[in-house]
């Protein structure tokens, strides 16, 4: 109780810190924004490695490797996108329209940071926030607070000793729900930044405060009998993305759905480059690891490894295995290896041809994960043309989920937060960035004599 208690007082202490960081800080110029900008990320760039370090040390999920890789993807990609871009004062100007766009703060921002990231975030929405001219305070989920705070620490000191306000950047010191519900809804806080579980996801959209919001991702990924000659290379790419960090990314494949003709082929590509295909008495021992009997994730199933999660699950696989992959012929709660999976672990499944393949792929989209995003392998354009249908908000074309949905490997807007839309109860479907964390005024002069105006509806009444 006491602890609830201190976690309340802490959210409230922080949000009104950061709103008088922010009156302060709403006088900076766009130059000083950005060099406190690029010292924060130049901090955490220097500080990759021992983020990854402890973040994996603390939470348990994921790999060093690939949450080093994501800290500096934020700390170098993002940030130099960031840093190309206009947030702040004059966006754009229409001299034939007489318009001009200036772009201004929001206030404090509210980030909500999952355990599934808990550097890479505070890296990426810390950059976002500070960008578009707000303070931030970060509410970590309990069991990554220690990497999320630190990840602060480090970026606050390098925003101070760069010449912004304190408090300008903090992350909340007792963290629950409770004391993140509390910083949502604080009357200083002017909009959530929301990345977590559903739970999580509809806490903040009921926090009465405008909400950027992102929900989970199962990602179908359909490879098409005319892509036979690359099958190899797909089948790399898809392992890799989906064993990054041990499958914790939302965006990264969750079903891989292959045309007849390149099904047997495809298999054992995958075979070959450290995929794993799993018996079906194999898969039903995996599924009672991964999911509880109402298909809740368990959490410690979370981020391991394909080896780690075979042996709790009874059977044994090559070394080096990188993915684990179970043949299915259903979708639903039927089928639980079907939902998205937060780990190392791709469902099967064989279709007689496109069109099939593209049914299937409505199916698993709709099985909690429309709106976000879906996949494809293929040279015909037709094809591509017939999935570009699908309710997701990305469409990735003959490229690894992972690397594109992020905006490395497709000119997608780099990010960490992608947002699903409104199906699936979201405000936005685009890759969320800076741009989102500004209010936008314009600035209109006469375009039309306004003593026109009767006149104009005169002679439209005539007609």
């Amino acid at each position: 109780m006491y602890e609830d208690l201190e976690s309340i007082a802490d959210a409230r202490r922080c949000a009104e810190r950061g709103h008088e960081a922010w009156l302060k800080f709403r006088s900076f110029s766009p130059e000083q924004v950005d060099r406190i900008v690029s010292a924060m990320a130049k901090a955490a760039e220097r500080e990759a490695s021992s983020l990854a370090e402890l973040a994996l040390v603390e939470t348990g999920y994921g790999n060093v490797e690939d949450k080093r890789l994501k800290n500096l993807y934020n700390s170098r990609v993002v940030a130099d996108w960031l840093l190309n871009v206009t947030t702040l004062g004059v966006l754009w100007r229409d001299e034939t329209t007489r318009v001009v766009a200036i772009g201004e703060s929001m206030g404090v921002v509210a980030g909500l940071i999952p355990v599934t990231h808990p550097t890479a975030l505070v890296i990426f929405k810390v950059l976002s926030a500070v960008k578009a001219g707000n303070a931030i305070v970060l509410a970590p989920h309990p069991r990554g607070a220690r990497a999320s705070a630190k990840a602060t620490e480090i970026m606050a000191i390098a925003a101070e000793q760069a010449g912004a306000p304190r408090h300008l950047v903090q992350c909340l010191e007792h963290a629950s729900v409770e004391g993140s519900q509390a910083l949502m809804r604080h009357h200083r806080t002017a909009v959530v930044l929301a990345t977590g579980g559903a739970n999580m996801v509809k806490a903040a959209y009921s926090s009465g405060k405008p909400t950027l919001a992102v929900g989970p991702g199962n990602v179908p990924c359909y490879v098409d009998r005319s892509s036979a000659k690359r099958l190899a290379d797909i089948a790399d790419g898809i392992l890799t993305s989906k064993n990054f960090d041990h499958g914790t990314g939302c965006v990264c494949e969750q079903a891989i759905i292959a045309d007849r003709p390149i099904a047997d082929q495809l298999r054992q590509e995958f075979r070959q480059h450290g995929g794993y295909i799993c018996s079906s008495r194999e898969a039903e021992a995996l599924a009672k690891v991964l999911f509880t009997p109402s298909l809740g994730i368990v959490a410690d199933s979370v981020g391991q490894s394909a080896e780690t999660l075979a042996k709790q699950a009874g059977f044994d696989v090559p070394p080096g295995t990188r993915v684990l992959l179970v043949e299915q012929d259903g979708v639903g709660r039927a089928f639980p290896l079907s939902a998205e999976k937060l780990s190392p672990v791709l469902a099967f499944y064989e279709v007689a041809d496109s069109a099939e393949g593209l049914a299937r792929s409505r199916e698993i989209l709709r099985f909690g994960g429309e709106g976000h995003s879906a996949a494809l392998h293929s040279e015909d354009s037709d094809v591509v043309a017939a999935f570009s249908s699908l309710d997701a908000g990305r469409v990735f074309v003959n490229v690894p989920c992972m690397h594109a949905g992020i905006g490395f490997s497709a000119d997608v807007e780099p990010s960490f937060m992608l947002g699903t839309g409104t199906l699936s109860g979201s405000i936005t479907s685009d890759n969320v960035t800076a741009m989102h964390l500004i209010n936008v005024k314009r600035v209109a002069y006469e375009s039309r004599p306004w003593r026109t105006m009767a006149d104009l509806f005169e002679k439209g009444a005539q007609r």
